[in-house]
């Protein structure tokens, strides 16, 4: 099964919708990111994780692949380590698979599992909002989201604390 999660990419101050896919599938032990990512895009498998061991989880001996799609945009920044990391979380059992329906996550992870401010949120809170979604963002960047006319709820800044209770904001 495939789980997917929206994100967003960059292009000057415009947003692209982007969809995290995640597999969890069975091989030998990989853990691959494909969709023309950047060097920070690449070294989120690193960030995410150690996040999630330090969270208390840990990666299941499998092969994981996620794919950021479409595959001919590049994906350049660290706000994709949070969909990424909730996806792998809903993909192995950790958060329900429906969780994150009707969102777009951004944030960027530190080894300890917190979430760390990035910039974009308020282009990706427009672009959510225009789609009729919700925004899942570092707690510190909900001010800037919350300009605009969406319901927002601050939580811990804490990866676990995020996929239990995650920092919302949807109109």
């Amino acid at each position: 099964m495939v789980q997917r999660v929206a994100t967003v990419a960059f292009e000057g101050i415009e947003v692209r919708p982007v969809d995290v896919q995640v597999q969890v599938a069975p091989g030998m032990p990989a853990f691959a990111i494909v969709g023309l990512p950047d060097k920070a895009v690449t070294e989120a498998r690193e960030r995410v994780r150690s996040a999630l061991i330090a969270s208390g989880l840990a990666l299941p001996a499998r092969r994981i692949t996620i794919n950021l799609a479409p595959a001919d945009l590049p994906k350049e920044g660290s706000h994709y380590d949070l969909p990424i990391a909730l996806g792998l979380m809903a993909a192995i059992g950790a958060i329900p698979h429906d969780a994150l329906a009707g969102f777009t996550v951004l944030g960027e992870l530190g080894l300890d599992g917190s979430i760390a401010p990035v910039a974009g949120v308020l282009p990706a809170a427009i672009g959510a909002n225009a789609r009729g979604e919700g925004l899942i963002c570092p707690a510190v960047c909900g001010p800037k989201a919350a300009k605009l006319p969406m319901r927002c709820g601050f939580r811990r800044a804490a990866i676990i604390a995020t996929a239990r209770r995650p920092h919302a904001c949807r109109s």
